[in-house]
């Protein structure tokens, strides 16, 4: 291992690679087959399309601020380094083990669903009976592997998987609008009489998860040539797209089944509701084909996250948050080895310890797996959550510090507006959590889950205040980055 002040895989990515990398994350599949059909049916819901115009929106004008911060500051610990900048290096250490902890989650429990769905495919395949965790172990180890490798062998993996997965959809929703239920094209769905209920909240904790992965563009910006032009780019490029590719998708649902019967048609169909759909237009051949692209799909999610969460671990290791041998970089890739080792070790042991507890006696051998996906998923999209609303804060106590809150004064509006609606959300997340993750109002995982948050985020703030205290050094070089290394080095030139 070499250390590695600052980034050794500088220049890697342009816009075409970061851009996929980033979208990699959203699994556009795994949404369109799950996360769409689980909202209709559950929050019975019928204006999703419109929610996802709405959170669009939130996200664009999030974007704003975050993106204007992405040309200051150039840190692989995107969301924390940002923090600390506006807030100081105590809030910053709180952000960075929550984003740890969130992207940890939001990895490891695809394991669970991926699992599940590949040991279904051997099933109905192949005839041969494959414990769930088995695929999963052995994507872990894969994505492990890929996570040692150049990112730009990472993009053109994430690239192949994602365009193939993304022209599906689009075929899937052609022919919806072309063979449309009873109630032909309806544009009930963009009704907002159809977002009144008190599954409205819920509904849109379930669809702001959809958009994950478009704020880890400036996670690489020490990999491209030109952060402060290309980072920006690819997220709004990123919200943008997913905007109108989940809103028209989702559409696209209710005109197949109808918009009067969309959320009857979810409630019996569930996740098999995409599949149902394309089976009857498209035939099933190319339904196969997409029961294996939902799988690839994940695959190029959980390889997504997980060079996110390496990226994290190397920028906390950088400025001593972690143990300094996360901050160094394999020497033959340049890649943040060490992260990519803890990352896979967590995945490992997670795997096994929900393998573990797959009691088959008890009547419902699923349960570990759905356990691993929902409460993974779920902890991981509160704690990004929670992260966006506190960013928008420290972009206008960022600017406002500088003395450019004239000069940026509209986009300190929009990351104040968009931090208020992202704290609402927040506030219905933990509200709802026991419907998100499918425990009773009176389980205590209803308050244990969402807590693994609050905990990341107390003893982040410990850490940072004991950090102030005793080694305020290390504290003042939280968030810096690269830059910290640069001005230590000035340092040591200056007689």
């Amino acid at each position: 291992m070499l250390p590695s002040a600052g980034w050794a895989g500088a220049d890697r990515l342009g816009t075409g690679g970061l851009l996929l990398s980033v979208l990699a994350a959203t699994a556009p599949l795994m949404v369109v087959a799950g996360v769409m059909p689980t909202t209709f049916a559950v929050m019975g819901i019928v204006g999703q399309p419109l929610l996802f115009v709405v959170l669009g929106t939130v996200l664009v004008l999030f974007s704003l601020g975050y993106a204007e911060m992405s040309r200051h500051v150039h840190n692989a610990g995107a969301f924390y380094a940002y923090i600390s900048r506006g807030l100081g290096g105590t809030a910053g250490a709180g952000a960075a083990l929550v984003a740890l902890v969130a992207y940890n989650s939001l990895q490891v429990g695809i394991y669970g669903i991926f699992g599940f769905e590949v040991s279904g495919l051997f099933a109905t395949y192949a005839d041969v009976e494959v414990a769930w965790w088995v695929p999963a172990l052995a994507a872990a180890l894969a994505v492990g592997v890929l996570g040692w490798l150049k990112i730009d062998v990472n993009a053109k993996v994430l690239g192949v998987l994602l365009v193939i997965e993304v022209l599906l959809v689009v075929v899937f929703d052609i022919a919806a609008v072309a063979d449309p239920g009873k109630e032909g094209l309806s544009l009930h769905a963009f009704n907002p009489d159809t977002l009144t209920g008190a599954g409205v909240g819920t509904a849109l904790c379930f669809c702001i998860a959809a958009f994950l992965g478009f704020e880890q563009a400036p996670v690489y910006a020490e990999e491209t040539s030109r952060p402060h032009v290309l980072v920006p780019r690819v997220m709004f490029l990123a919200v943008a797209g997913v905007a109108v590719f989940f809103a028209v998708s989702s559409w696209a649902l209710t005109v197949a089944t109808g918009p009067a019967t969309i959320v009857a048609t979810s409630q019996e169909q569930s996740a098999g509701l995409l599949f149902f759909l394309t089976e009857d237009r498209l035939g099933s051949t190319f339904t196969d084909v997409l029961h294996v692209l939902f799988v690839t799909g994940m695959f190029a999610a959980m390889l997504s996250f997980h060079n996110v969460v390496a990226r994290y671990a190397f920028a906390m290791g950088r400025e001593g948050l972690l143990p300094a041998a996360f901050g160094r970089t394999t020497g033959s890739s340049g890649a943040p080895g060490t992260g990519s080792l803890l990352q896979t070790g967590i995945a490992v042991v997670l795997v096994l310890t929900f393998a573990l507890t797959d009691d088959k006696p008890t009547g419902d051998p699923t349960a570990p797996v759905l356990h691993l996906f929902t409460w993974g998923g779920n902890i991981g999209a509160l704690g990004v959550i929670v992260l966006m609303a506190i960013a928008s804060l420290s972009v206008v106590v960022f600017f406002v510090r500088r003395g450019a809150a004239g000069a940026q004064a509209w986009r300190l509006v929009t990351s104040a507006v968009a931090g208020i609606a992202l704290v609402v959300i927040a506030v219905y997340t933990v509200k709802d959590f026991d419907v998100l993750v499918g425990t009773g109002p009176d389980s205590a995982l209803r308050w244990i889950l969402p807590g693994v948050i609050g905990l990341a985020l107390v003893t982040g703030l410990v850490q940072g205040a004991i950090l102030r205290t005793r080694a305020p050094e290390t504290h003042a070089r939280i968030g810096l980055g690269n830059e910290a290394f640069q001005l230590e080095k000035e340092a040591e030139r200056t007689p």
